[in-house]
């Protein structure tokens, strides 16, 4: 028998946005942020995931700023980075995920880190004014906040904290927010991930309604 269900994607897109709007709590978001959060909460399908954001203030113009100025995106996983939909990107810019260069394995076991966390070395000659998107690796959250507490470490314009999991994603998020090196976006606790993390930086690059 066939199944009833909605086939018209204009529709179910509408739909699904109305009800976040209706049913999420998104108060005490300034508009920029809320069009982010909205997002991430579509990418999750979990209303009351809003409860979890937190934004620092201007980090969303921040952001989008130094996208526009055409500064790279670096991710801490291909999920994250092979997620980005470069059409949205304002000027066509890079997104890179070091995570499978071949100096990695090298430098993790100098560094006594995960290559997710020793990834991020790579990143320093172009770190400055970037946007940093980490949504696995806890590691890597926490490799990013040592790097920055070197004064001769270039900063990023803004990032995105939302690395998931049960050992340290609670933790390295809490250390980045009250760290506060730059603009940054987190989601407390053990939530996270490459598809929240994604739909944030899809929003800011594409001022998603």
């Amino acid at each position: 028998m066939p199944y009833e269900y909605e086939k018209n994607g204009q529709a179910i897109y509408d739909e699904s946005f109305a009800t976040i709007r209706a049913e999420a709590d998104l108060a005490r978001f300034d508009r920029d942020s809320e069009q982010v959060v909205v997002r991430m909460i579509h990418a999750a399908g979990m209303v009351g995931l809003e409860a979890h954001v937190k934004v620092s203030e201007g980090m969303v113009s921040a952001a989008r700023a130094a996208l526009e100025a055409g500064a790279p995106i670096f991710c801490d996983a291909y999920m994250v980075s092979e997620g980005v939909t470069r059409k949205r990107l304002p000027a066509g810019n890079d997104v890179i995920c070091t995570l499978r260069d071949e100096r990695v394995p090298g430098l993790a076991a100098e560094l006594g880190t995960t290559r997710s966390a020793a990834a991020l070395e790579l990143w320093r000659d172009r770190l400055d004014g970037a946007l940093v998107a980490i949504g696995n690796a806890p590691t890597a959250l926490f490799h990013l906040l040592e790097m920055l507490e070197d004064p001769d470490c270039p900063r990023p314009a803004a990032i995105i904290g939302c690395p998931v999991g049960f050992v340290g994603a609670r933790e390295s998020k809490d250390a980045l927010w009250e760290a506060a090196p730059v603009p940054s976006l987190i989601v407390e606790g053990r939530l996270g991930g490459s598809a929240i993390t994604v739909a944030a930086i899809n929003a800011i690059a594409s001022r998603a309604e």
